[in-house]
């Protein structure tokens, strides 16, 4: 999965996301979520300093840069377990 940047505000809601050097500014209400992991079908052991069992989850809805008229992306985030930075799950352009 890709990397990517999450920039947030004061009140640690995100407002954009870095991808390619390309900035994508939050249009809307993001969502947040958790998954259960199946670490023992990827790892032998749980992975040291792994927090837990459960991954966060991010999806956001964004539009490249501050231009209203650019379309629509549907981004999901995962939380890296280790780093604690993100990465591209998939995004998906929606219709205009």
């Amino acid at each position: 999965m890709e990397q990517v940047i999450v920039r947030t505000g004061r009140d640690g809601h995100p407002t954009a996301v870095l991808r390619d050097g390309r900035q994508w500014d939050v249009a809307a209400q993001p969502v947040r979520w958790y998954e259960r992991i199946n670490w023992w079908e990827v790892h032998r052991r749980m992975p040291r300093g792994a927090a837990g069992v459960d991954v966060e989850v991010l999806q956001l809805q964004v539009r490249l840069g501050r231009n209203r008229n650019s379309a629509l992306t549907t981004m999901v985030l995962e939380r890296d377990g280790l780093g604690g930075g993100w990465r591209l799950r998939g995004e998906i352009a929606d219709a205009a």
